[in-house]
């Protein structure tokens, strides 16, 4: 680690071998956390190149537990993270309102490392016991058209970073790498980044994996669809810049979409968004979200339509019922 750690720090970069080769020696135990440390500050002083991040991705699917749900070709909702703004759980919302529209949904999902609430620290808070069991995961697809993939259960490498990135509090190529480990890799994929060189390095390695996708950013640094600025979408054949008033919305203000100071109080947002008693901004950041999500597997419907389908599956009750069938499967 230490021929490595100069390298980096004199600006050189990782060919795709040796990140790969990295990453497999981080859960083999061969690096200790004061390493490890060193090595996730480089990647905050400078960009991660295409190489070193589908190297790094190519390590952690490699040895992850695979769970094959390709049948089901399955959308995964995340964002990276690391955006600092402590937004409730928008994506896993999002992620239960397109499973309420019938739409199948693989949501792969850690703990917080940079935010009060992470899509584990939700699920936890309802009872959630997280499992690797494909029985389990396949009943729950087909009952609720939703499955929930803990990441630490199978991905150990993540697991054994997951003290360092906690005692560090910042983001780390780990919140980078998040989104493109999910072990089932979805067919499909709407992924939240926090910047526009990081939208433009996910669209890279998108494209070269031959996934539909979608990369979202909000120009105000939200990781997600935030509605209180401009944001930019791109997909294998577009990209564009809307505004929240462009798509029927209302701009949203940052207080709106706070997650509160602990799991319980995002948990709370959680709950009061699904079952319709949440302020019109949250429900309206959720909306848009699994709208666009909607489009990435129904490229053929308009914005409008996908956005439409959203809001109906929220408005009728249908995603908070599936939510509501996911816990009798889950918890």
């Amino acid at each position: 680690m230490k021929q490595i750690l100069y390298q980096l720090f004199e600006h050189q970069y990782l060919r795709r071998e040796e990140a790969r080769e990295i990453l497999q020696n981080i859960t083999s135990g061969k690096y200790n956390d004061a390493q490890i440390a060193s090595l996730i500050t480089v990647f905050l002083m400078r960009s991660i190149s295409v190489e070193e991040l589908i190297g790094f991705r190519e390590a952690l699917l490699e040895m992850r537990i695979p769970v094959d749900l390709s049948d089901f070709e399955p959308i995964d909702i995340v964002g990276t993270g690391g955006d600092g703004k402590n937004t409730f759980n928008i994506s896993t919302c999002a992620c239960f309102v397109v499973a309420g529209a019938g739409y199948p949904v693989v949501k792969h999902g850690n703990y917080g490392a940079t935010s009060v609430s992470g899509a584990s620290n939700v699920m936890e808070q309802h009872g959630v016991r997280f499992t690797s069991d494909i029985d389990r995961l396949r009943l729950s697809m087909d009952k609720c058209h939703i499955a929930y993939l803990h990441a630490p259960l199978f991905n150990p490498a993540l697991k054994a970073v997951a003290p360092v990135r906690k005692a560090l509090g910042v983001r780390t190529f780990f919140n980078m790498l998040g989104p493109l480990v999910n072990p089932v890799i979805p067919k499909y994929q709407l992924l939240g980044v926090y910047n526009l060189p990081l939208l433009r390095l996910y669209s890279y390695t998108f494209q070269e994996n031959r996934t539909g996708f979608a990369v979202v950013h909000s120009l105000d640094g939200y990781d997600e669809i935030s509605l209180t600025s401009d944001f930019k979408v791109v997909t294998s054949n577009n990209e564009k810049i809307y505004t929240p008033e462009s798509l029927g919305f209302s701009r949203c203000k940052e207080k709106d979409l706070d997650g509160g100071n602990t799991p319980e109080e995002a948990a709370k947002i959680f709950d009061q968004v699904l079952t319709g008693n949440a302020t019109e901004a949250q429900t309206a950041c959720v909306i848009a979200n699994a709208g666009f999500a909607i489009q990435v597997m129904e490229p053929q419907k308009t914005q409008e339509e996908c956005i439409a389908l959203a809001r109906e599956s929220l408005q009728s009750g249908q995603a908070y019922n599936t939510f509501k069938r996911f816990l009798e499967i889950n918890a």
